[in-house]
């Protein structure tokens, strides 16, 4: 079993303007930030953001179209630091939302910093309905040394209603090893 002190919740996530249930709103505190703060706070593990040095824009096409360009050329923005160091944590609970069908980008800049040989990534997203999309494989394919587990998988809006269902996901790690 991985030990408490030994796991770290490290999540992306973006406040103003999200697609939520097939409108544009603005949100003060993005969803998979909720989600990943709620998850930290049951498992007593510390949470560490992973933040654009560019913060992307808040106007919700404009980010889209700054995502899609980043996926088709594979581009890697850079994360503020400090970065957690590899040796704090077994277990990283990586929460992230779904863009494009995938991971975003700065996630991925995070996850190259990292040597991931004997670690699990725990993955979370939150999406408007596309579930993982095709996250895990792609996490998969571009860090084989991980051992990529398939974890919570919510609908962005629904987060804050199921602190329930997330507090039992949470708890659920613990028994899982």
């Amino acid at each position: 079993m991985v030990r408490q002190n030994k796991r770290i919740v490290a999540y992306f996530s973006r406040a103003g303007q999200n697609y939520c249930r097939g409108r544009v709103l603005t949100l003060e505190q993005g969803n998979t930030e909720v989600l990943a703060l709620a998850i930290a706070d049951r498992l007593q593990c510390p949470a560490f953001e992973i933040s654009p040095i560019k913060a992307y824009p808040k106007e919700y096409y404009a980010c889209t179209d700054l995502a899609k360009k980043e996926l088709e050329l594979d581009l890697r923005p850079a994360i503020k630091e400090p970065l957690p160091p590899a040796e704090d944590f077994e277990e990283l609970i990586l929460c992230y939302p779904i863009w494009w069908g995938t991971v975003p980008m700065a996630v991925k800049t995070f996850l190259d910093a990292y040597d991931w040989e004997g670690k699990r990534i725990v993955c979370a997203c939150t999406h408007e309905g596309s579930g993982f999309g095709r996250s895990l494989q792609d996490l998969q394919e571009l860090y084989p040394q991980a051992q990529i587990v398939k974890g919570l998988s919510l609908q962005g809006t629904m987060v804050a209603k199921l602190q329930e269902e997330i507090n039992r996901w949470a708890e659920s790690l613990n028994a899982d090893k």
